[in-house]
């Protein structure tokens, strides 16, 4: 819960507002960009919200921070309304789960809504309002984690929803060890007619991307955006295994076909096909000249 006593004085004066605790995740700024924005080294609210959308995309970025470092002057009354707006449409059957966790750094969490059985990617916070809203859309079916990074509360989600967890065997820790299914190698694994689980390993050994449709790639910390540059990213600093390795699984990608990134940490990007391979390709030279 956030403190009035730790508010940063870099936020405007209002009802909304952002204490010391903030950790730079990004979170509300992607989810509510009118109203947060970077001040120094963490987040601020840099406008109050006076719409009634900005309102709510305000008390959804609240609910989602990892940390809790979003408070509110005055008691919202409405915060019901925004539990039940998660998780948040993307586009047709995909969605963002908010509801973000600390243990993941904040990482972003999605969920498809599938009649074969629904997918949900990457853990976000096990937490009762988000966990009834999946019951009633249908549960989950898989539990596809990308990377050891961000499998937060993986083994609550697995209990309670006996689901099958899907982690690559270089990604497991004591943790994990127990995950159902246990991807080996580097050849894509065919999930289902409509979905392939890619690896690209670079970021962390073992990371997978998913491919949903021909058309969304949930990248975990492996590829996304970047609003600083304007351009797809991947996170020189943030490469834990091999950034050779991770600018060869780049390529690799230039073999598929896709329409949205959805990456865990970073910005999601959508545009048509041929416009994301000129940008991967744009991408693949920046990493090559780091």
């Amino acid at each position: 819960m956030a403190h009035l006593k730790q508010r940063r004085s870099e936020n405007v004066s209002g009802n909304f507002y952002v204490d010391s605790t903030c950790i730079d995740c990004d979170t509300c700024r992607w989810m509510a960009p009118e109203v947060f924005n970077r001040a120094g080294e963490l987040s601020a609210v840099h406008h109050q919200p006076a719409t009634e959308i900005e309102r709510l995309h305000s008390l959804q970025a609240l609910l989602a921070c990892p940390t809790s470092s979003i408070g509110t002057v005055e008691t919202p009354k409405d915060i019901k309304d925004a539990q039940q707006s998660f998780p948040i449409p993307i586009a047709v059957n995909v969605y963002n789960c908010g509801y973000h966790s600390e243990k993941s750094y904040g990482a972003a969490s999605y969920f498809i809504q599938r009649k074969e059985g629904n997918i949900l990617i990457d853990s976000p916070r096990f937490t009762p309002p988000l966990v009834k809203r999946l019951e009633a859309m249908g549960g989950i079916r898989y539990m596809y984690l990308t990377h050891k990074d961000d499998i937060a509360d993986h083994q609550k989600f697995r209990e309670h929803f006996k689901c099958d967890r899907i982690l690559h065997q270089d990604e497991i820790t004591t943790n994990t060890s127990e995950v159902e299914i246990q991807l080996t190698g580097t050849e894509p694994y065919q999930l289902d007619t409509d979905l392939l689980i890619i690896p690209v390993p670079g970021h962390s050994k073992g990371h997978t991307v998913l491919l949903y449709q021909n058309k969304f790639l949930f990248t975990g910390d492996h590829l996304a955006w970047s609003y600083q540059l304007n351009q797809l990213i991947a996170f020189r600093n943030y490469c834990w295994y091999s950034w050779e390795e991770q600018t060869k699984s780049m390529n690799k990608l230039l073999n598929y076909s896709f329409e949205w990134i959805l990456p865990g940490h970073g910005r999601r990007y959508h545009t048509d096909a041929e416009t994301m391979r000129q940008q991967l390709q744009k991408c693949i030279n920046w990493m090559e000249s780091k």
